[in-house]
């Protein structure tokens, strides 16, 4: 059993941005199967956010002990859907045969030293045609004393994002969300310098900046943004 400490301490406030959350969950949403994998769960807020009722059986893996427990809690207390089943560990830990229509890693490849070897063997979980989504924060030139509090070794562009894509699969799509943010970040960059956003600065960004990134996103043909998304398809 693979346990990992997760060092950031940014999930419980991340928790709040509902907005964000809804924003990203609504175009991933429509490449979601009957059986979802998230890996690095978390505390489930992420869970409960993109869970859509067509998914039968959703996977939490967390290699993280105390966030796991956690997770089985909130399934216990029916805080989370019913489909929802934790499993502590990582890839290596399930059953080789164990396969998914959807593999999501939602602000969790950063955080992986070796990220293409990662992808590989989530791909080989993957069903013939199953997707395989991840989402990241955006550009390496935007890389903060934060990132290195919570633990990320990169940021990604599109070609960086790009370049780890599975070999068994194709890419369908690879884009740049929140636009709008994406001044927010630059300016603690260049400014403000934080190591950690206050659950004020969070709540702003979510329920002001990323309305208006909505917006420009589409008239910018997602081409700016402080995030990437990116899209696989098993062959």
């Amino acid at each position: 059993m693979t346990d990992v400490k997760y060092i950031g301490k940014e999930l419980e406030i991340f928790a709040y941005a509902s907005n964000w959350k809804n924003y990203y969950g609504s175009l991933l949403r429509p490449y979601f199967g009957q059986r979802v994998l998230e890996a690095g769960a978390g505390l489930g807020a992420t869970t409960l956010t993109l869970y859509d009722q067509k998914v039968i059986e959703w996977i939490c893996l967390e290699p993280d002990k105390s966030f796991y427990q956690l997770l089985e809690e909130r399934i216990r207390k029916k805080e989370l859907p019913a489909a929802c089943k934790a499993i502590h560990g990582t890839l290596t830990d399930l059953d080789p045969g164990d396969m998914f229509d959807t593999i999501i890693y939602i602000d969790v490849v950063e955080h992986i030293e070796n990220d293409r070897a990662e992808i590989e063997v989530a791909s080989q979980h993957l069903k013939p045609g199953g997707k395989l989504i991840i989402l990241s924060p955006a550009h390496e030139w935007l890389f903060t004393p934060f990132d290195r509090a919570i633990g990320h070794f990169r940021r990604y562009s599109r070609a960086s994002l790009s370049k780890i894509g599975p070999a068994n699969c194709v890419e369908v799509k690879i884009v740049y969300l929140d636009s709008a943010g994406m001044l927010l970040s630059l300016a603690n960059k260049l400014l403000l310098r934080q190591s950690m956003p206050t659950l004020k600065q969070i709540l702003f960004w979510d329920r002001w900046i990323i309305p208006i990134s909505k917006i420009l996103d589409t008239i910018l043909f997602y081409r700016l943004g402080k995030s990437v998304v990116g899209i696989w398809k098993r062959v």
